[in-house]
């Protein structure tokens, strides 16, 4: 069955467009008859982001699951990775956030997570996909069997108190002085209140949402005014989140951006030094930095590499017993702590190493010279050059000019009708020329 809703995470799309009150509701209905497991009284548990659009995905999704007998916690503008945790502690069915993650704000989405505080499976994914279809049944509840909804206050405050156990216990923040990005999202609330109540001085910026403006110039995407603003304050640190505060952007205190491969890093060798590393390696995408997987083999370390995608990350720690793992965009996934990538648990786990070591951001955060790595897209107009043979060769000989000591990755986008073509290696000039050589290649095929 082909996916007409789910992509790698979850369903998405422009709001009212897409995601309408009409796909909302069956998707509540659809989940909650998946999730309806025994004879007890199954309740789902629902938060958001600070889109405008989520009043009127909440209220549509809450009336699915009420119409199939499930109740409803309704807890507000909270992280992701806070709902993948209330989901598990609160011992919900089910756990649903409300997010386009770094999208605009015409955008929205709705992720699904188990009662284990995992996304859910494809075959599960698949299962709700049938039901959500209009000739699907629907087994609505009876009228004494509908279900109730409240909303909860006070679940920022566990959320907090989680987060910041993942410290040492006699680790704080006194002294420092960090300027946080909230992105106008979802962690606006609960990360400046981490930090401060961990003893730092906290500026905060992108903690301000009005429905509009999330992710707008702001956040791990749009580094900038955190640049900027950590330089005016002579902040220690500044930290970027998305818009569902499940990635995140270091900005050291000369204002320079510290990418997710650099923050894996920091924490793998750390995590090495205490023993706490479940395997000898991580687990990255096939677009983190060869750079990060020369240091890693320096340390005795493996770098294990997926398909790009925090799920497909998750997916192969989960397989394979590694409890460290991420993409290059900032998903850190610490699975000791977290069923997904949390932004805020990521963020203070780099600020022990900086407290502990007693240096400057800029000298913990640098562990490896990153290689020369090129990015690019081209069109496709709808063709598949890639299952062009001359095309194969073409591109099969213009890897062979980068070498043992390079990497080319082509792979086609899953939400733009582009092929992203990325390579990298020692010499700047050759990685550009290889990969405007690929382009050329597939443009004259496509």
């Amino acid at each position: 069955m082909s996916r007409k809703f789910f992509g790698t995470d979850g369903i998405r799309g422009r709001a009212n467009v897409k995601i309408t009150p009409e796909l909302a509701l069956r998707v509540g209905q659809a989940a909650g008859m998946v999730f309806h497991r025994g004879e007890h009284r199954h309740r789902v548990v629902i938060g958001k982001d600070t889109r405008l659009s989520g009043y009127m995905i909440e209220n549509a999704l809450t009336a699915g699951f009420l119409s199939v007998g499930m109740d409803v916690l309704l807890l507000g503008p909270m992280p992701t990775p806070a709902i993948a945790m209330l989901s598990r502690s609160m011992r919900a069915d089910l756990g649903v956030m409300i997010s386009a993650s770094h999208n605009p704000f015409e955008d929205n989405g709705i992720k699904l997570f188990g009662p284990d505080g995992y996304k859910l499976s494809d075959e599960i994914e698949a299962e709700i996909e049938r039901l959500i279809d209009p000739s699907a049944t629907i087994r609505l509840s009876g009228a004494r069997d509908i279900g109730r909804a409240r909303r909860l206050e006070g679940v920022h405050a566990r959320y907090i108190e989680f987060a910041k156990r993942t410290l040492p216990r006699a680790l704080d923040l006194d002294g420092m002085r960090i300027v946080v990005d909230c992105a106008n999202g979802a962690g606006y609330r609960v990360a400046p209140e981490a930090l401060w109540e961990l003893g730092a001085e906290v500026i905060a910026i992108g903690a301000e949402p009005d429905g509009f403006n999330i992710n707008r110039d702001v956040g791990s995407t749009a580094p900038h005014a955190l640049q900027q603003k950590v330089r005016e304050m002579r902040a220690d640190i500044g930290i970027a989140l998305d818009g569902d505060a499940d990635r995140v952007m270091i900005i050291d205190e000369k204002g320079h951006m510290v990418d997710g491969d650099q923050l894996m890093a920091v924490i793998a060798e750390s995590w090495h030094q205490d023993g706490r590393l479940a395997k000898p390696g991580i687990v990255a995408t096939i677009m983190s930095n060869l750079g990060l997987e020369r240091h890693l083999a320096g340390l005795g370390l493996s770098l294990a590499r997926t398909a790009v995608g925090d799920r497909y990350v998750l997916e192969h720690m989960r397989e394979h017993g590694f409890n460290v793992g991420g993409e290059q965009s900032g998903h850190i996934i610490l699975s000791d702590y977290s069923t997904t990538g949390d932004g805020l648990i990521a963020a203070l786990q780099v600020l022990a190493v900086v407290r502990r070591e007693n240096r400057p951001v800029s000298e913990i955060c640098h562990r490896f010279e990153a290689l020369p790595q090129i990015l690019k897209n081209v069109k496709t107009r709808g063709g598949q050059p890639l299952q062009d043979q001359a095309v194969n060769r073409a591109i099969d000989l213009l890897r062979e000019q980068l070498g043992a000591a390079g990497r080319l990755v082509i792979r086609p986008s899953g939400t733009e009708p582009v092929i992203r073509v990325m390579a990298e290696g020692d010499d700047r000039d050759l990685v550009e020329k290889v990969v405007d050589d690929v382009i050329d290649v597939i443009s004259r095929a496509a």
